[in-house]
């Protein structure tokens, strides 16, 4: 991979990088789970990719998981409301 400089870590890191959101997905084989964890652990690149992935899920998961104000989900749903009846006026 190169680096943000040009630099080549001596590595394959395209399959890796490629396999990266199944691999924190847990959605490929066990196997494969072991070389992308392999390259991850000997690979600063892709090891900082891995974990720069994994601190933006973690921030959108913890981000998703706060309940919107009640005023604002008082207006969105007013707003998702009038669009049904403009659908349904239109029909």
């Amino acid at each position: 991979m190169s680096g943000p400089l040009g630099e080549d870590c001596g590595c394959d890191c395209t399959q890796a990088l490629e396999q990266l959101y199944l691999f924190l997905d847990s959605e490929i084989d066990n196997a494969t789970c072991e070389e992308i964890q392999a390259h991850v652990d000997s690979c600063s690149q892709c090891l900082s990719a891995y974990d720069l992935e994994r601190l933006v899920r973690a921030l959108v998961s913890r981000s998703c998981s706060e309940r919107a104000p009640e005023p604002l989900r008082e207006r969105v749903l007013m707003s998702i409301r009038q669009v049904q009846v403009r659908i349904e006026v239109q029909d």
